[in-house]
């Protein structure tokens, strides 16, 4: 699951804040050091938009076999394996 403070700061990557609660629609956000406060609203749709990277992450190799496979079997053969992942799960 996307955090909160994820997709603020994907919005704004200046974003000083704090949140209280891992549910954007009951969670208290304390917005810091004159930042533009962000609506729960985009927040969550933000949130949404960023759920291909969960189900990138559940899919790809670890880190050790990505390597391995570089090793063995070269960087474009990696690139096949890895472009599976994001074909199946692509940026919205």
């Amino acid at each position: 699951m996307i955090k909160i403070t994820d997709a603020i700061l994907a919005i704004n990557p200046n974003a000083e804040v704090v949140v209280r609660g891992s549910n954007i629609d009951d969670c208290q956000i304390e917005w810091q050091n004159n930042t533009a406060e962000i609506s729960k609203a985009d927040i969550k749709v933000k949130m949404a938009s960023m759920e291909y990277i969960v189900k990138r992450q559940a899919e790809y190799p670890s880190m050790a076999e990505q390597l391995d496979d570089i090793f063995h079997n070269g960087v474009d053969e990696w690139k096949k394996t890895i472009k599976v992942v994001k074909d199946k799960y692509p940026k919205e």
